[in-house]
């Protein structure tokens, strides 16, 4: 069975394996664990702790988590694992970099460090972004390494758009350096994302100050159907202008 524990730091939930879990316990746990944060509006962050109680888990527990799984992990900023047994520490470092979140393992005395381990992690995401309508202009500011649900709450807005209107008239993407990606498997996102949206977007500006930003036209020339350009970090204004187009009023 799953089970809810108490006493946890503040923003962290955990979930306990013990004995067999079934079906009935992600129905009774985790869908209404996922459902609440929905409501709340609050990212996940969770500890599963699977120690030596655990035995098994039923087909319809395994057909339970690839229904609700993907949809959990795509709401959690973070998920530790504190087991002992070694084909659960295996397995999950096998997967855990297409995890969309960062997933960490520990073992069972090293429980409370799993807990601050959770609460320490950045709040907020990677990377924020707004459209400007006007000018017909996607702007992205990017703050700390990038998530996999940075990208899925990017192609919302950007599918939004779309669905009303031909193109983009351009992106701008603003970063004082690139800060890499928190995983594998946002990584694998940030490719899809490129590969869903390049050809109806005219125009990309890069305002950023740093060495890798120089070559990344170059590359991107080759790989992406818009025209790109860089502009230094502090020129955002001209970046903006110049993705937006000739003649597109002034950007708000």
């Amino acid at each position: 069975m799953l089970m809810r524990l108490e006493g946890a730091p503040p923003g962290v939930d955990v979930v306990k394996a013990i004995g067999t879990v079934s079906k009935s316990d992600y129905e009774t746990v985790v869908e209404p664990l996922v459902d609440e944060a929905r409501t709340e509006g609050r990212r996940l962050r969770v500890l599963c702790d699977v120690g030596p109680e655990f035995r098994s888990v039923t087909p319809g527990a395994v057909w339970e988590d690839l229904k609700v799984g993907p949809g959990a992990m795509r709401l959690c900023d973070g998920c530790a694992v504190v087991s002992d047994a070694g084909w659960i520490r295996a397995t999950t470092r096998t997967v855990r970099f297409l995890m969309p979140c960062p997933v960490c393992v520990f073992g069972t005395r090293e429980r409370e460090e799993a807990l601050r381990w959770l609460a320490a992690l950045p709040e907020g995401p990677g990377i924020s972004h707004r459209l400007l309508p006007a000018s017909r202009v996607l702007v992205i500011e990017v703050e700390r390494p990038l998530r996999a649900q940075d990208f899925d709450a990017l192609a919302e807005t950007a599918d939004s758009w779309l669905r009303a209107h031909d193109a983009l008239a351009g992106v701008v993407i603003h970063m004082r350096a690139f800060p890499g990606w928190e995983n594998v498997g946002s990584l694998v996102r940030h490719v899809r994302f490129i590969r869903d949206h390049h050809r109806k977007v005219e125009r990309v500006a890069l305002v950023a100050d740093t060495k890798v930003a120089a070559l990344l036209p170059q590359l991107a020339n080759h790989l992406v159907r818009a025209e790109v350009r860089r502009f230094a970090y502090d020129a955002f204004e001209d970046g903006i202008a110049w993705a937006a187009g000739p003649g597109a009023p002034a950007a708000t």
